[in-house]
């Protein structure tokens, strides 16, 4: 592969290093140059252009991607049409994402020029997720090195996905005096939550004493006809003679593991009673936050029985919050009082491709009589929140010009066509710097209302910005999102067609659902759409 200036009468059948801009010509970076091309380029004086040459023995970025993507066993999985040298990977179903880092090493390390990243081991995803992506970096890579990466890929599986699979519960809940009932009905709710994800179901929850032969009585009677038993005591674990384990061993069971090196979840007991898993919950259980009760749960729910060898290599990332040095009183109330100031980022900049080739484009067709892009910054300014920032791409003086009077920050992005993440980076370089966090907000959303994302910022306040917030439709995921400060970095450095979810999923951090409806939902994608949602059309 040969990179580097081309003349322009020399360059048919080269790839383009970068997105090229002449006159009414956009060129994306990895378009092959036609001779219709190189003629066009000509005419508009154009002399040069950076390009790339490929030797016979290179693939295409696209080409090598998608066979690699086919190297991989797609069960579970749903890969993406290659584009830009990448290839994205979905779950279509509800699970357990496990990964096999040895060979996602090794698929690194045949080449340079060939990424494979995928989400931790161990990490619980829904359908839809994105969990792995390819990327080729340069725009050809040796057709030798790709082969290495599928033989590496067939051997062995890198990732797979292990799909949840529903579960009868039960929970028992010991009682002392001094644990308020109010605690004991939220512990049920949210143990009905964690589960809701996998299908599984809380169908029984027992109230006894917190003594060891009241608790052994309920696992005896629930283990004939319950799937999983959870036990969450009004008293922490602290010996293995505790009621809890002494509970499981006086029912019959088995009591496999005591403790883990994840904090908070270190007082966790691990058990059977013949097929049924019995798990001794610590008390971060009752909170709906991440904590090591979920990584031992999730694999339960995916049909995986952890080892007490498993759960002794937890340690490194076991630290799931600092907790030495907690804010005093003092300081929390002082913090709860002041509002997050939450930039909007208003994504305006894409080229509406489904829109077919008569000249229409989604943002600018009226709603009530205004651009469809209008009304949503409108909508944006009406939540009071932060600046709000609108990036524009295609078709931008015209987008601008329904905005010209609207007190907004405009940032142009001359990279659209390379996907959302362009979009995303140039909105963060334009908001405040104090921003606490940013609110991405999708133009072509009609539904939402600006009390629609004040409801969001008021989420995300509540917990004084230390989360993520996504509106959701009927439980699924939709727009917009707001993401903290915290993750500015990570979105500083996307790249491709990857949006704010991908870091969402990457955070680590607690997600806030917050139900908007069907608006959640509704976008204007094609022109169908558009005028089902009730708008009309411009050319």
């Amino acid at each position: 592969m040969k990179f580097g200036p081309v003349l322009v009468g020399e360059a048919e059948d080269t790839l383009l290093a970068h997105s090229l801009r002449a006159g009414d010509i956009v060129l994306a970076k990895g378009h092959r140059l036609t001779a219709t091309d190189v003629a066009a380029l000509a005419a508009l004086g154009v002399s040069e252009v950076v390009a790339v040459r490929l030797d016979a023995n290179d693939l295409p970025e696209d080409e090598a991607a998608a066979r690699i993507a086919a190297a991989i066993t797609p069960s579970h999985l749903q890969f993406s049409t290659a584009t830009t040298g990448r290839v994205n990977v979905h779950a279509t179903a509800s699970g357990l994402f496990v990964a096999n880092p040895s060979v996602v090493d090794q698929v690194n390390r045949v080449d340079a020029s060939i990424t494979l990243a995928c989400l931790a081991d161990h990490v619980a995803v829904d359908a839809g997720d994105m969990v792995a992506t390819i990327k080729i970096i340069p725009l050809a890579v040796s057709a030798m090195s790709v082969a290495r990466a599928e033989v590496a890929l067939r051997a062995e599986p890198a990732f797979q996905l292990k799909p949840f699979m529903p579960r009868r519960v039960a929970l028992i809940a010991t009682e002392l005096p001094s644990l308020k009932r109010q605690v004991m009905d939220k512990t049920h709710a949210v143990l009905a939550a964690r589960l809701a994800r996998s299908g599984s179901h809380l169908v029984t929850e027992r109230r006894v004493a917190h003594a060891e032969g009241a608790v052994a009585g309920v696992i005896e009677e629930l283990e004939q006809t319950h799937e999983l038993i959870v036990v969450i005591g009004a008293s922490a674990v602290s010996d293995s003679d505790d009621v809890i384990p002494a509970a499981i061993r006086r029912a019959g069971g088995l009591v496999e593991h005591i403790g883990m090196p994840v904090d908070p979840g270190n007082l966790l007991v691990l058990g059977r009673i013949g097929d049924v898993p019995v798990v001794g919950a610590p008390g971060c259980a009752r909170s709906p936050r991440e904590n090591g009760f979920d990584w031992i749960l999730n694999r339960l729910l995916a049909g995986e029985r952890p080892s007490a060898h498993e759960i002794s290599g937890l340690g490194v990332g076991g630290l799931m919050k600092e907790i030495p040095t907690r804010p005093r009183l003092r300081e929390i109330i002082a913090e709860r009082k002041r509002r997050s100031r939450v930039a909007i980022v208003v994504l305006a900049a894409g080229r509406a491709s489904r829109m077919g080739p008569g000249g229409q484009h989604k943002l600018l067709a009226e709603f009530d009589g205004k651009p469809l892009v209008r009304r949503s910054v409108e909508t944006a300014l009406g939540a009071g929140a932060g600046a709000v920032v609108v990036v524009t791409g295609h078709r931008e003086s015209e987008i601008r010009g329904t905005l010209a009077d609207l007190p907004v920050t405009l940032a142009s992005n001359p990279d659209y066509l390379s996907g959302m993440a362009s979009s995303l980076v140039m909105g963060l370089s334009a908001i405040e710097a104090n921003a606490s966090g940013m609110m991405v907000m999708l133009a072509d959303m009609p539904g939402i209302t600006s009390e629609d994302l004040s409801a969001l910022i008021a989420a995300f306040d509540a917990e004084n910005g230390r989360c993520v917030v996504r509106a959701v439709s009927g439980g699924l995921r939709g727009n917009p999102v707001v993401l903290p400060r915290s993750t500015f970095s990570a979105v500083s450095q996307l790249v491709g067609d990857v949006g704010a979810r991908y870091v969402l999923e990457q955070s680590g951090l607690p997600v806030i659902d917050v139900e908007l409806g069907a608006a959640a939902r509704l976008d204007v994608d094609t022109p169908e759409a558009t005028i089902a949602a009730g708008g009309t059309l411009r050319a």
